[in-house]
């Protein structure tokens, strides 16, 4: 029995109560059902009593005890006590508790998924990158971070748009242009320009393939090189997000958005609602109203549009598009964002607690031997997505940047990211992944098939099997939370927690036979066992975007 199907079983019970005249109250739409924090008092716990009191015109103990009489005689469930002021802690039969293994491989990759989320259109934007170079290490994080939380987010039920925002437009363009053609004519980098080894590369691959753009006069060459070094530019960080297991949905430009016309569509709109106004000769959005320490210019005196106009339309856009919430992840400078963005959100008439949300990340540090890595080869003055992954890989990567909340600042030691063993969080998790296959194929190379065979979930009696199962019943609630509070790092956390439960099972649970022995009834519902706790690793390694191989 899963923690959903005991939660519907308690509020059926309550439905009966009050049918029956035992209980006058409102019926609660869902009931929460939690692991006990002491595991001597049962298998599950409920608070439903304590909230039910508050309208039954009774202790929250009486309540309890009426609900505690009827669920004993529900069948799975072996005993249930009423604690302290009234919580109801379960014990399940080991057949009930065993049963889920069933359900696991039955659902196979959907177990965990729920529908809260249903009908839900999100937005999360998780990278705006200038197209002037590599993805350095904040991006990177966003790029595991995001992504994660996209996949938790549709395992919910939610329909989700990945986008990246191109900041494609202003002086850093121009910057770019100077500093690659530069480079091609074998002149020293503006001062303020762009440094590194891929300027150069930038600028070779350029004259490779336009001989004759050195001809041009000087300001065609300038915009020239611009247009061809910024497609190449975001070629590569395309490809390499695609390397990294990061898909978008949705490439943004910035400059596209004044292009179509979305700028000044987004003022006009807003003007109508009356929170636009000019004084010094600019024009401001009025976004103390809602809570900005003060109010934003869109349009300077001197005609030039700020990069908050395309930050405002840019909200409308997406909710233009139909998306109910936009989730932005910004990084650790971009905390004055929050209130803009909530004031751009009410300015339009939107409800900034539902249609906005602004998740700030902290910084990241690489270490290797015990020394700051702070350079890199190729992209000049920052640690790039690409020096990342060539040092540790995609999947000691995405998960070590996964595994902690995104307001944390983070120092990831290369030297443990690259050890196999148990020090590597991510060998760790994979390890047990892979040992379950080796167990599942010794079973085969008996001459057993454990899908085919007879079930019994009421043989498995050990402490060790109660625990193990406990913990993959907690699996779609941990990614119900992570989804909810917008927090992937949860479900790495839970998968590490589900490999050390696993190990202390196989450690204290024969699984296999001994050469002269045949299988067990004991032996084959293990087996279930393994294969359910396979599916839940795969299962969340996937929502971190990572591997799980079968042989390690």
């Amino acid at each position: 029995m899963t923690p959903e199907l005991l939660g519907q079983t308690v509020r059926d019970v309550v439905v009966a109560a009050v049918a029956a005249g035992e209980l006058s109250l409102a019926v609660p739409d869902e009931v929460v059902i939690e692991r006990p924090r002491v595991r001597d008092h049962g298998d599950y716990s409920t608070p439903i009593a304590l909230s039910l009191a508050k309208t039954a015109g009774v202790s929250p103990r009486q309540v309890a005890e009426v609900l505690a009489r009827r669920l004993m005689q529900e069948p799975g469930i072996d005993a249930v006590d009423v604690a302290g002021p009234g919580f109801l802690n379960f014990r399940l039969s080991a057949a009930t508790q065993g049963e889920l293994a069933g359900v696991i491989v039955a659902l196979g990759a959907h177990y965990g998924g729920g529908d809260a989320l249903s009908g839900r259109s999100i937005n999360v934007e998780f990278i705006s990158a200038n197209p002037t170079g590599p993805l350095h290490l904040g991006h990177t994080r966003w790029a595991a971070v995001g992504d994660a939380l996209a996949r938790v987010l549709e395992a919910n039920g939610a329909h989700v748009a990945r986008e990246f925002y191109i900041n494609d437009r202003g002086v850093q363009m121009e910057r770019f242009a100077a500093s690659v053609m530069a480079a091609a004519h074998g002149q020293p980098v503006p001062e303020d320009g762009y440094h590194g080894g891929y300027i150069v590369d930038l600028a070779a691959q350029i004259l490779s393939e336009n001989p004759h753009i050195v001809d041009l006069p000087e300001a065609e060459q300038l915009v020239e090189f611009r247009e061809l070094a910024y497609a190449l530019q975001l070629d590569q960080q395309h490809r390499v997000l695609e390397l990294f297991r990061t898909h978008f949905d949705v490439w943004s430009s910035e400059r596209g958005l004044h292009e179509s016309g979305a700028v000044p569509k987004a003022m006009s709109r807003l003007r109508e609602q009356g929170h636009i106004y000019e004084s010094d000769g600019a024009v401001w959005l009025r976004t103390s109203t809602f809570g900005d320490d003060k109010d934003r210019v869109l349009i300077k005196a001197d005609g030039e549009l700020t990069y908050f106009a395309s930050d405002t339309a840019y909200y409308l856009d997406k909710r233009t598009r139909g998306f109910d919430t936009a989730i932005y992840l910004l990084g650790a400078d971009h905390h004055g964002y929050v209130n803009r963005l909530r004031a751009v959100a009410a300015c339009a008439g939107d409800n900034p607690d539902v249609n906005v949300e602004i998740l700030i990340g902290q910084l990241v540090k690489m270490m290797k031997a015990g020394a700051e890595v702070r350079l890199s080869k190729r992209a000049g003055n920052i640690i790039s997505l690409e020096d990342l992954v060539d040092e540790v890989g995609v999947d000691a990567a995405r998960y070590s940047l996964i595994r902690y909340p995104v307001e944390s600042p983070l120092v990831l030691d290369l030297d443990v990211l690259m050890q196999r063993t148990n020090d590597n969080p991510v060998y760790y998790v994979q390890y047990a992944h892979a040992r379950i296959c080796s167990v599942l194929r010794k079973a085969a190379d008996h001459g057993v098939d454990w899908a085919q065979a007879t079930y019994d979930p009421g043989v498995l009696m050990h402490e060790r099997e109660g625990e193990l199962l406990r913990s993959l019943a907690q699996f779609p609630a941990v990614v119900a939370t992570a989804a909810q509070l917008r927090q992937p790092h949860r479900v790495p956390r839970y998968l590490e927690d589900l490999a050390t439960a696993y190990h202390r099972f196989y450690d204290a649970c024969r699984v296999l036979p001994r050469a002269d022995e045949d299988f067990t009834d004991e032996q084959l519902a293990r087996l279930w066992m393994c294969a359910a706790t396979r599916q839940v690793l795969a299962n969340g390694l996937d929502l971190c975007g990572v591997s799980a191989p079968e042989r390690m």
